[in-house]
């Protein structure tokens, strides 16, 4: 008799354990946000990242009345801001700005600290922003043509800048390079400031960046467009064409921005979050500036986010093992 009072008195303190855990998640659902949210972008400030999360994080705070504040942790091919927030506290308060670049470092980093898939959370894709190669505007090719001619006339002489390894930016590099059967350096940079500086400066042949940093320079004669990386041509760039039309075949490698949390965050709070974004996205006036920077807003579901990483996981799997790209 004294056993089973044991049992069933240990098993009405579990219930009421769990009781108490539901109740104060949903308290806590309930009372998110009672204070700043941060975004956390894992590359320096002015890049495309940069650039996506300041747009978002202004109307965000808007919509939820608490500061929302854009923070940069970079370094390591961005995995480094992502296992930041992997080993945050799952409370809504810590979130990632997160990019294509994490679907390839799953499969370019032989030890990587945490799972993307399982660790966090998706809640919406920002929007997706094609990638372009461009050269100085001093350097004597006009097209991709001449830019292949030149590489193979000089192989191992030119180089090429991305936002680190493990990057979209490195592996449209190795690719152009594997379907070029040309040779040249890979110099990886911790975000597209640094590497446009050098670009602009001469102390790199080219680069293979999203758009959105380089169009100023574009605009301004600086840096010339060759081709973009995606399937379609670009709103921003109409008249520069896709490498499948430079000739490259089948080449279609964009890039997307979106927002992920701890995987432990309370699914109200992450419901919650992508309402919020979703309507900020899809609304005229952030199209509209969306438009102006080169990108396309998305504002897509958490399911819809997480079946695109995982397909892309697998896709630049296969990519990185034909390409050989590792890192240790």
């Amino acid at each position: 008799m004294t056993s089973i009072r044991k049992t069933t008195r240990r098993h009405l303190i579990q219930v009421l354990a769990l009781a108490a855990t539901m109740a104060s998640g949903a308290a806590m659902a309930q009372a998110w946000p009672s204070k700043p949210i941060s975004l956390i972008v894992p590359f320096p400030a002015g890049g495309t990242t940069d650039v996506l999360a300041r747009a978002l994080a202004e109307k965000l705070q808007q919509s939820l009345g608490q500061p929302v504040i854009v923070e940069s942790k970079p370094g390591a091919g961005a995995t480094l801001g992502a296992d930041y927030v992997v080993k945050s506290k799952p409370d809504g308060y810590t979130l990632l700005v997160g990019a294509v670049h994490h679907t390839i470092a799953s499969s370019v980093y032989k030890k990587l600290p945490y799972d993307f898939q399982k660790d966090l959370a998706p809640i919406t894709t920002i929007a997706l922003v094609p990638n372009v190669l461009v050269v100085n505007a001093t350097t004597p090719v006009k097209n991709v043509a001449e830019l292949v001619a030149l590489l193979k006339s000089q192989p191992g002489k030119h180089n090429y800048g991305s936002n680190g390894n493990g990057t979209a930016q490195h592996l449209i590099g190795t690719q152009f390079e594997n379907m070029t059967g040309t040779e040249f350096a890979h110099i990886p940079y911790k975000g597209s400031g640094p590497l446009a500086t050098d670009l602009l400066g001469g102390q790199i042949t080219m680069s293979f960046d999203t758009v959105t940093p380089v169009l100023p320079h574009i605009k301004a004669g600086k840096l010339r467009p060759l081709a973009v990386t995606t399937a379609k041509r670009s709103s921003a760039l109409p008249d520069v064409p896709t490498l499948e039309e430079a000739g490259l075949k089948g080449f279609n490698i964009g890039t997307w921005f979106g927002v992920l949390a701890p995987a432990a965050t309370p699914k109200d709070i992450v419901t919650r979050l992508n309402t919020e974004m979703v309507k900020i996205i899809q609304s005229a006036e952030f199209r509209k500036r969306m438009a102006e920077i080169g990108a396309e807003p998305i504002g897509d579901s958490t399911d819809h986010m997480a079946a695109q990483i995982k397909s892309e996981t697998e896709k630049f799997a296969k990519l990185v093992k034909d390409a050989k790209v590792v890192i240790e």
